[in-house]
């Protein structure tokens, strides 16, 4: 068994490869270029909704306040007349950008620190690359791309985006487990 301290090598490259292929995939107009269309009459829906000044957060709307009142007649006919949507409420101005990326990259140092437990608990020093490839490869797709499925399956996400995000974290996979396997102890 290999302790954890003895990947943080594997843990950090990986990370800085999974980043920077990260920024390529979502800069260059590849698969990504349409995952969020522009909304049809944009700007007459912004109008309508800035007097409410909605705090930043998630919302489900129509949302009956419990069991009885989603069972009545006029909480269906809220959902029936719609719209029905899930919709996040970002804070006001410029996206930060930064804070983004640092969230981002402290993911993918978690995501590492995961690959490296499961990895080093399955093989010992000295095990052969595709082995390791193997078993990082897996584990960081399932943390990558797996919890993804469940915004499609519950909050009616496009299973698009969903199918998109999963196809990065295979290559964000693919990219850990070979860091994994090419910086593993012999």
């Amino acid at each position: 068994m290999i302790s954890l301290s003895a990947l943080w090598l594997p843990i950090l490259v990986s990370a800085g490869i999974v980043f920077v292929a990260s920024s390529v995939i979502h800069m260059a107009p590849l698969w990504h270029k349409s995952d969020f269309p522009k909304m049809p009459r944009e700007d007459e829906v912004l109008q309508a909704l800035r007097p409410f000044a909605i705090p930043p957060g998630d919302y489900f709307v129509p949302r009956p306040g419990g069991r009885e009142e989603m069972r009545s007649p006029e909480f269906k006919e809220k959902v029936t007349k719609g719209p029905v949507a899930v919709m996040t409420v970002m804070p006001n101005g410029m996206f930060n950008m930064t804070s983004s990326l640092v969230q981002w990259f402290v993911f993918l140092l978690v995501v590492g620190v995961f690959v490296a437990y499961i990895t080093s608990r399955a093989l010992g020093v000295g095990a052969p690359y595709l082995k390791v490839f193997q078993i990082a490869g897996a584990t960081a797709f399932i943390g990558y791309s797996l919890a993804l499925c469940e915004l499609s399956i519950w909050y009616r996400r496009s299973w698009g985006l969903t199918l998109k995000g999963a196809f990065d974290g295979l290559i964000y996979g693919a990219l850990t487990a070979g860091a994994f396997g090419w910086l593993w102890p012999r």
